[in-house]
Order: C-alpha cells, then structure tokens, then sequence
C-alpha cells in the first residue's frame, strides 16, 4: 500500500492476510453457502469502498447492508463513503463491534440519531425478517 499505509502494515503485520490463520477472517460455515452467488471481497483500507471491485457491486444493489469490526474505524468509514453515494444503507447494530465500547454505543446513537435520513440501524432477527418477506 501507499504513503502512510505502509508504516500502518508495518506496525500490525500479524493483522495481514500474509499472517493471519485464514479461519480467522473466512466466513462462518452459516455464510459460506451462500457464496456464490454472493461474493466476498477483501478490503486493504479502513472504508470497504476501497476495493475497487466492490464499488460495481454496491452501485448496483441500491441498498448496503453493514457488519463489521471497529464501529469507530471501518464501519464508520464505509459508511460514510456510502452516504456520500446516496445508497440506502442500514447498519445491523449486533452484527458490529469494536475493541473501544464508549466509541460503538457512541457511534450506533450517531447513526440513529444525526444520521437517521440517512441510515437505518436494525438488528439482524429484523433485517433477516424483512429479508424474507
């Protein structure tokens, strides 16, 4: 990666793909089925609108639906990316998390709140539910 990056993969090399036990960052066995026809992509910066063939993927869906680690870093990254674009997009509150609690309860009232033209926070039973339907 460019400029800053490189130092950022320096310091948290045992977070690579290069590094890591690849089950650690797979899909659960629930998800995996469903790929494909879904995809998975993997991303090399905090927004998922980094890589590249996502954005295709998302343009063209018209709805995002979130999950993720690090509500304070990558989640809110994404997101914003993805209000930027005018996407509907809802952020599945007990499908995120992040190592700084204060900075999640924090961000999930942000959304709910500030953002709430913006973005739907539901829970996944609810988003599953409406899936179905």
């Amino acid at each position: 990666m460019p400029g800053r990056w490189r130092a950022y993969y320096q310091r948290w090399h045992a977070a690579t793909l290069s590094e890591m036990d690849p089950r650690l960052v797979g899909l659960m066995p629930e998800l995996e089925r469903f790929v494909p026809p879904a995809k998975v992509v993997d991303k090399m910066t905090y927004s998922a609108l980094g890589a590249p063939e996502l954005m295709p993927l998302v343009t063209r869906s018209g709805c995002v639906i979130v999950s993720g680690a690090e509500t304070d870093v990558c989640v809110l990254s994404s997101l914003m990316g993805l209000i930027d674009l005018g996407l509907r997009t809802i952020v599945v509150a007990d499908a995120v998390c992040s190592s700084s609690d204060q900075g999640h309860e924090y961000l999930l009232t942000l959304f709910s709140e500030r953002y709430a033209l913006q973005v739907e926070v539901a829970e996944a039973d609810d988003v599953i539910e409406a899936w179905r339907r």
